[in-house]
């Protein structure tokens, strides 16, 4: 999904009126009367404000108050790219990563992702994270992946804090630390990350860096796998055959309830 933002706060705090009918613009669009949002957005980005063409060109990528037009999304957000707007950089770095409206480019990509994570802009850190790692489009570059994460994940990005606890748990560039493994997923499932749930089901049942314990096991394992994490599915049946068909019944329960409110 692509980025639909208020006005920047250096922007708001030097034009109220702006602030004002870019505040209207996003809860316009949060109600879902784009083309409200799109009366205010259009003159706005013809005057050349950046936010205003983010918005713009992620509605065209998305369908959203318009038809859906990947050339358009693509001019639209090049121009608020090269303004310097983080979430601008971001959805433009998105169209090169899927060759959506201009050819597919994975080095931009990453150039515009980098540019837009320097900005403090914290999706954008996640994914230049997740590519240093992958290592596949881009060179491997283990501690910039792990010094991104770490970046999304002290904004609250719960698949940073998923993919850190991978980084301790494969030992990637650090030492191996179950531990702090398990601290990272605990965070990211607490969120609602489905991998990170599946990961701490997986250190629960086996002891690694948390204490053991069956029932929160299954609880965690059975809401990730209801989430749609495949990386539960090993661990299923032996945290089941562990327990009594009244622990199950209570693992089951817990699995199905609302998690709580997390506050960073």
């Amino acid at each position: 999904m692509f980025g639909l933002k208020r006005v920047s706060p250096v922007a708001a705090k030097d034009d109220p009126p702006l602030a004002e009918r870019m505040a209207a613009a996003y809860d316009a669009s949060i109600r879902g009367d784009y083309a409200a949002a799109l009366e205010i957005w259009g003159p706005l980005a013809h005057a050349g404000i950046a936010r205003a063409q983010n918005n713009i060109g992620a509605c065209f990528a998305e369908g959203l108050g318009v038809e859906r037009d990947a050339a358009m999304a693509a001019r639209w957000l090049s121009l608020s790219a090269e303004a310097g707007d983080a979430v601008g950089l971001r959805n433009y770095a998105a169209l090169y990563f899927k060759g959506d409206g201009v050819d597919q480019n994975y080095v931009r990509a990453a150039e515009l992702y980098r540019a837009a994570a320097e900005k403090g802009d914290a999706p954008a850190q996640d994914m230049l994270s997740w590519m240093l790692l992958e290592g596949d489009a881009i060179p491997l570059d283990i501690v910039e992946a792990r010094r991104w994460a770490l970046a999304a994940a002290e904004q609250d990005i719960a698949a940073a804090m998923t993919r850190l606890g991978m980084i301790y748990h494969n030992a990637l560039g650090v030492e191996r630390d179950p531990a702090a493994a398990a601290h990272w997923w605990q965070r990211a499932a607490e969120r609602g990350d489905t991998d990170g749930q599946a990961m701490l089901g997986a250190a629960i049942y086996l002891g690694a860096g948390v204490p053991r314990e069956g029932l929160a096991a299954l609880a965690w394992l059975l809401r990730a796998q209801r989430g749609g994490s495949a990386l539960a599915t090993p661990f299923l049946q032996p945290a089941r055959a562990l327990l009594s068909p009244a622990e199950v019944a209570e693992a089951e329960r817990r699995a199905a309830a609302p998690l709580p409110e997390v506050t960073q």
